[in-house]
């Protein structure tokens, strides 16, 4: 069994899918493990910490992924940069399949198995294997840093001879993980943090760290959470208070962290030029919604943006921003689902694929596309186009059926109600 771990070609992705530790405990597992020449420069990972490892380093992706049967990738991978795999092959990374979803059938037809980790279930058992929490946890810590480099004044509160440094008022917007995240990260450093969140189980989650729930907690706001701790629907009424409240409360902060972020669709804009503009000179936005459009309405995906006095951080892949951490978790969250996929007393790969984990997670297997995901994405914009014509083919002999049994009575009421119809 060959594992291969491919270098990054994108600009800014600075993690890799593997490190010393995993590769070591992979060798133990009996693979045999290549990785490509620098592959780990940008997480601070030398190819000599790999080769003390067991690995052997690939001069290029060509060499690394030749007779590979796992593929571990940070990003999805071209269909072309996957020449050489075995067929079969597994491939684990971060495949985004709501996006470019027409990339998905060259990749299929290269014969891998891809595996979608941000697919992957959240329940208790895979709880180490998800790649979304772990990188979620990353940017909402460094949230709080990139927002503090950018303030220009010190966050706790400093009591000193020459006299008193007030404490910096951070407000976090979304209380999931990275939202949590930032609120402890924030606490740490002395501000006075407060936070929002459609979902009233949040409320318990802020205060438990220490932070202030800002919300419109009415008898709505109780009912708005699902039996599966889903948030429901809120009225236009409601989403008026709350927005009304949030603007009032933004224009008192001096930084704002904003995590609301869907994947595969825009991000909701939370933040408008009108409440940019009310926040007192030297303030800060991050933005962590930066890559699928932002939640401030001024954010430029990739920079800092400063209007009126207010910087307007969106940068994009902030856990990349802590590449070594984040591929330390990224890489341990992959090799906690491979050792599932293995078969321990044979040491060969062993896969279920009937397993909860593998259905959830697989896009794509012996060259087709078989998530249901893509399967109802791609096929069903052709199933309209072919259904189109065939919709009035049913209409026309639907008027003929009445006729017949209307002529019994009268031949010329049925033509008069057949023409009325």
């Amino acid at each position: 069994m060959k594992i291969a771990i491919v270098r990054e070609t994108l600009a800014d992705e600075t993690r890799v899918a593997a490190t010393p530790e995993t590769v070591a405990k992979m060798v133990a597992l009996g693979a045999k493990v290549s990785v490509e020449k620098g592959a780990g420069l940008k997480s601070r990972i030398l190819d000599a910490d790999y080769k003390k490892a067991g690995a052997r380093i690939g001069a290029n992706v060509g060499a690394t992924l030749k007779g590979a049967d796992v593929v571990f990738c940070v990003r999805r991978p071209t269909a072309s940069s996957l020449s050489g795999i075995n067929k079969g092959a597994l491939v684990l990374g971060t495949m985004n399949p709501s996006d470019d979803q027409k990339e998905f059938s060259g990749l299929a037809k290269t014969g891998a198995a891809l595996i979608a980790m941000e697919y992957m279930p959240r329940i208790s058992r895979a709880q180490s294997m998800d790649i979304l929490s772990s990188q979620a946890n990353l940017a909402g810590y460094q949230a709080v840093i990139d927002g503090a480099v950018q303030f220009d004044r010190a966050l706790p509160m400093m009591m000193t001879a020459a006299g008193t440094v007030h404490p910096a008022k951070v407000f976090v917007m979304g209380a999931g993980v990275a939202g949590l995240q930032a609120i402890a990260t924030a606490r740490r450093l002395g501000a006075v943090v407060t936070a929002t969140d459609v979902r009233p189980a949040a409320k318990e989650q802020v205060e438990s760290l220490g932070a202030k729930f800002v919300a419109v907690e009415d008898e709505e706001f109780r009912q708005a959470e699902t039996a599966a701790g889903y948030a429901k629907q809120m009225s236009a009424e409601y989403q008026k208070k709350q927005a009304e409240l949030t603007a009032s409360h933004i224009s008192k902060q001096d930084i704002v962290i904003t995590t609301a972020l869907i994947p595969g669709r825009p991000a909701p804009k939370l933040i408008s030029k009108k409440m940019v503009e009310s926040m007192k000179p030297g303030s800060v936005i991050v933005d962590l919604a930066a890559e699928r459009g932002g939640n401030c309405e001024m954010t430029k995906p990739g920079q800092i943006t400063i209007h009126k006095d207010v910087s307007i951080v969106g940068f994009t892949n902030v856990q990349g921003r802590v590449a070594a951490s984040a591929s330390a978790l990224y890489a341990r969250n992959l090799l906690t689902f491979l050792e599932t996929l293995i078969d321990g007393e044979n040491k060969k790969l062993n896969v279920d694929w009937e397993d909860e984990l593998v259905k959830a997670t697989l896009l794509t297997r012996e060259g087709k596309i078989v998530h249901e995901n893509l399967v109802n994405g791609a096929p069903a914009a052709k199933s309209v186009k072919k259904a189109a014509p065939k919709k009035p083919a049913p209409k026309k002999p639907a008027p003929k059926k009445p006729a017949p049994k209307k002529p019994a009575a009268k031949k010329s009421t049925s033509r008069k109600t057949t023409g009325g119809k």
